[in-house]
């Protein structure tokens, strides 16, 4: 009886085994997730959808860096996620990862509102009527002091997101058939709070910043911040902690060194000559596919030959982790190919709120705030993935016999529609051009166009439902297409993708400056004077060349699948079944 109330591999806040009656469950989960989760998204959505007109309207910085701003604030905050997963599964643990991460990202939202408050940290304002090219741009130290806060928060959103979500599923037992349950509700929770901490930031948030003032919204972001820690740690006692396993990344640097030290030696002709130590039941299959790593499972000589010790294993690997590691490299020509979404993503954070300042967005005698425009975006993603679970699935179900789209297929539509999505924004932004042309050269940038901005729509629509299908898609395929014991780090290239596609999207805006740069170019500081109707036809021809480079990798992959070739994937499920697999896609929670 005592044994069924505790659980392997998991202990309470004092490391002794925890007892179920009285640890983990929907109280401490709600504890993690709640306002920690909604903290979060609040805080680092609220800046993101926003900063650009802070940056262009009161530090008075040039169209094209403020973007490149706000697109690396993003970038690093994802690209965090790894340092904050790798502390805490090598280190801290989860707990205390998300305890100073999240005081990190108090601090830094503390000194963003001091940096909006003190006239000191700003330059003086500037009259409408000048031109922006003529106004006192931001000097060296009051940049310094804003991207001190904007990047001690983005260190503490990488440690929150790498470990929040994770926490929160420590606190059910997967075996145990009611709290198994409870877990696939408390995805479900998860979602919502994500999208409700996404709609305050990018409403009640925004108007806040845009009519009562910055450091006011700032500062409740601070608050919140502090509260969320403080019943985070009234439930210290009653969590359920995992016991520290180390970082699965060790294992790939020990094939590849392993491989490359016997790259003279000639693989046996025989697998079973090839060592393994892992159990029958967790065996993976050789296959042909990069046969130069194979080599780190030669026994070369006698001295190698397992005895009493554990051979090391930076110069033997068994033939399952060679594989494990083929499975990880066979996951790369499609990540490569899902960077370009997240920077046509980008866009939709810096120049079209930026284009939306410039156009009428009033319904009645309410005047919606520039980045509260990018609640069409949010809505987007809810009403395609509530119309893909409720309607698409069940018909797909019936006519195919399957549940909905595959991972890839879903990949695949959601690189579509941002295409779509980027050419209705170059067709749209030759209309507002025309409108600004028509209105006269007295119009300046913080002018406002006898247009409306809801001609925005139809990008925020492409672009939202895009990452409706591309976020889910890429999750479900980095988690299940990846091995067992390397969850986290397939989650970690996941992540990858959307850090790398917001520094693409500030390498891409600073290459244009410089290449279009005469006579204003593209990306003009005035964003009437621009041509970002050019800049978004160019990143609708990328998209579109990257969506056949997606179908050349989906099919590649396909063709190369270990499932089809050594039968790895049948393999794995007689060895954990069917409902260890689908326990799998629970790691989702780990990087939301």
């Amino acid at each position: 009886m005592e044994e069924s109330r505790s659980i392997a591999d998991t202990v309470d806040y004092k490391g002794s085994p925890v007892d179920k009656s009285k640890t983990g469950g929907w109280v401490p989960a709600a504890l993690i997730l709640g306002l920690t989760e909604i903290c979060e998204r609040l805080t680092t959505m609220g800046i993101a959808v926003n900063l650009v007109t802070y940056l262009g309207g009161t530090m008075h910085l040039p169209s094209a860096t403020s973007a490149n701003i706000v697109t690396d604030f993003l970038g690093t905050s994802f690209l965090l996620c790894l340092l904050g997963g790798f502390l805490a599964d090598s280190y801290l643990r989860r707990y205390r990862t998300i305890l100073i991460f999240a005081l990190i990202q108090g601090l830094g939202t503390a000194v963003l509102s001091i940096s909006t408050k003190l006239p000191q940290l700003r330059p003086p304002p500037c009259n409408n009527t000048i031109s922006p090219e003529k106004c006192e741009k931001a000097n060296g130290y009051q940049m310094g002091v804003l991207y001190l806060s904007l990047y001690l928060i983005a260190l503490g959103t990488g440690g929150l997101k790498s470990c929040v979500s994770g926490f929160g599923t420590d606190q059910f037992d997967e075996k145990d058939e009611k709290e198994k349950v409870q877990m696939d509700h408390f995805f479900q929770r998860l979602f919502f709070f994500v999208s409700l901490g996404t709609l305050t930031a990018v409403t009640v948030l925004v108007y806040i910043q845009d009519e009562v003032g910055r450091s006011w919204a700032y500062g409740i972001c601070t608050v919140s911040i502090l509260i969320a820690v403080s019943i985070f740690v009234s439930g210290t006692k009653r969590y359920r902690y995992k016991k520290i396993t180390g970082s699965p990344a060790v294992q790939i640097f020990q094939v590849i060194a392993a491989s490359v030290k016997k790259r003279k030696l000639e693989f046996p002709s025989s697998i079973e000559l090839a060592y393994e130590d892992s159990s029958e039941d967790r065996r993976l299959q050789r296959t042909d596919q990069f046969r130069f790593l194979d080599k780190a499972s030669i026994i070369a000589g006698d001295n190698e030959k397992p005895k009493h010790l554990p051979p090391n294993p930076w110069r033997l690997c068994s033939v399952t982790k060679v594989e494990e590691v083929k499975m990880m490299i066979r996951l790369l020509p499609i990540w490569a190919t899902t960077i370009f979404f997240w920077t046509t993503y980008g866009q939709m954070m810096t120049f079209s709120v930026e284009k939306a300042a410039t156009m009428h967005r009033s319904i009645g005698n309410f005047q919606i705030p520039a980045g509260s425009l990018t609640v069409i975006f949010v809505a987007a993603i809810l009403i395609t993935i509530a119309v893909y679970d409720q309607l698409v699935m069940p018909l797909w179900k019936k006519w195919k016999g399957t549940q909905g789209f595959t991972d890839l297929q879903r990949i695949g539509l959601g690189l579509m529609l941002s295409t779509l999505g980027m050419a209705f924004a170059a067709i749209f932004e030759v209309k507002r051009l025309s409108v600004a042309k028509h209105a006269g050269d007295h119009v300046s940038a913080k002018s406002t166009l006898p247009a409306s901005a809801f001609i925005l729509i139809p990008q925020f629509v492409f672009v939202g439902s895009g990452e409706a299908f591309i976020y889910t898609g890429q999750l479900d395929f980095f988690i299940t297409r990846s091995p067992k014991g390397m969850k986290s780090i397939s989650t970690g290239l996941f992540l990858t993708t959307l850090s790398l596609g917001f520094f693409g999207s500030s390498f891409l805006v600073s290459v244009l400056k410089k290449i279009t740069g005469r006579n204003g170019g593209w990306l003009a500081d005035n964003i009437n004077d621009a041509r970002l109707d050019c800049f978004y036809g160019l990143l609708a021809v990328l998209s579109f060349i990257n969506f056949g480079l997606f179908i050349w990798s989906a099919v590649w992959y396909k063709r190369n699948e270990p499932s089809k070739n050594s039968s790895v994937e049948m393999e794995r499920i007689k060895t954990v079944g069917t409902a260890e697999i689908r326990s799998e896609h629970r790691y989702v929670l780990e990087q939301l």
